[in-house]
């Protein structure tokens, strides 16, 4: 199917998502395209208004608590912002780890649009269910990924979260979004821009 909808949000539409998910709709099948193509997307869905507050206002459903398995987007204030080289404000997370304090998870804003949907691609082999439900959950730990060549960028992906510094509700993304929101530009980096983040995690 590829991507869907761009030239036919109205202008009204661009002032007022009713759901980001509802408006803008990928598939796996885009994993081949060349990475131009996905700037290009990159490019079309900020004309359109994509922003962080958007997407979070108007996308996901609320939910109190993390469940590994699951994607997740919230906004963050990190703990050691001052020491960090830069990190991102608008986590979009795959959770795979409760900690004592939080939760480690593989923040896919970290890969280049390209990049994020060939590791999700390889992340489906870890579903809970044979086709994309509502219940499709991913089941694996870090260890199973270091494992694997294939996973090898999502090192650059993984980061310890502390629950005391989310500063918003997280949002749930269903299964059959995972795709779209890989496609969003929605990464909001602090102390660096986004081409210099993604040039030391396997590049643009």
């Amino acid at each position: 199917m590829g991507f869907c909808g761009v030239d036919r949000v109205s202008p009204r539409d661009k002032m007022n998502f009713l759901n980001v998910f509802e408006q803008y709709k990928y598939d796996q099948t885009i994993v081949a395209k060349s990475r131009v193509w996905f700037q290009q997307q990159a490019l079309l869905l900020r004309k359109q208004g994509v922003t962080t507050n958007k997407v979070y206002k108007n996308s996901g459903r609320v939910v109190s608590k993390i469940q590994p398995g699951n994607l997740y987007m919230f906004f963050y204030d990190p703990k050691y912002k001052e020491t960090l080289p830069h990190y991102d404000r608008f986590p979009l997370v795959f959770p795979f780890e409760k900690t004592e304090n939080g939760f480690l998870g593989l923040n896919m804003h970290y890969l280049s649009y390209k990049l994020r949907i060939g590791v999700l691609e390889n992340l489906m082999r870890f579903k809970t269910t044979k086709g994309i439900e509502e219940k499709t959950r991913l089941r694996y730990s870090y260890s199973m990924l270091q494992g694997i060549a294939k996973f090898g960028l999502a090192k650059h992906c993984v980061k310890h979260y502390l629950s005391e510094h989310i500063v918003t509700q997280l949002k749930i993304i269903e299964p059959a979004d995972w795709t779209t929101a890989m496609m969003l530009p929605v990464e909001s980096f602090a102390k660096a821009t986004t081409t210099q983040v993604w040039k030391t995690t396997g590049g643009t």
